[in-house]
């Protein structure tokens, strides 16, 4: 139990530049179409956070923090040991359990509507459908994200509790119900987190 509190507290560290887009982690981006981040000094909200391993025979490993601001979910993500330049499916999953090792544990992506895969950023999709992530040329994201469509802590699109996974493959977001994106190369479980 004391690991995990230092687990979360290492994380709060790493991660405090995410309310803020001048941070200097990567550059935000809109999963909802709009663009940029929200304003800093804005008050807080629920926030979450995900610490990510690698799945057996993989290397992928790294840290995700929630932070819910009114409708909008914004996540600071990043990952290493991806494949350099790749894009990877990025996606919640409905089961906070990555005890399979291979991540199958987390079962599907998470779909409290009933919809049908596809884009992040298009009306009809899972909740837990994410953009995907594009590693750079060392094999690292670093990125800012805003999500439409999620909660942190209550309601139907309630993520703490569920799975966070990082795919070997590019989402072609067509591929019912998946998206195609392969193998789970990361897994963590969404936990609640007091900042």
């Amino acid at each position: 139990m004391e690991m995990r509190t230092l687990a979360a507290a290492a994380a709060a560290v790493a991660l405090a530049g995410c309310g803020s887009p001048h941070a200097g982690h990567g550059s935000p981006q809109s999963a909802s179409g709009a663009g940029g981040m929200a304003a800093p000094g804005m008050p807080g909200g629920p926030m979450a956070m995900a610490r990510l391993e690698s799945t057996r025979g993989h290397t992928a490993s790294g840290m995700a923090m929630f932070h819910q601001r009114g409708d909008v979910v914004m996540l600071h993500v990043r990952v290493q040991g991806l494949k350099p330049g790749q894009e990877h499916g990025f996606h919640i999953h409905d089961k906070g359990d990555c005890s399979s090792g291979d991540g199958m544990s987390t079962g599907g992506h998470f779909n409290p509507g009933g919809k049908p895969h596809g884009r992040h950023d298009a009306a009809e999709r899972h909740a837990g459908d994410l953009p995907s992530l594009k590693a750079d040329a060392a094999g690292r994201v670093d990125v800012h994200l805003q999500l439409t469509g999620l909660a942190i802590g209550s309601g139907a699109a309630n993520i703490v509790g569920r799975g966070l996974i990082v795919h070997a493959d590019p989402d072609d977001y067509r591929t019912q119900p998946t998206g195609n994106a392969g193998a789970r190369i990361a897994c963590g479980v969404i936990e609640a987190h007091r900042g």
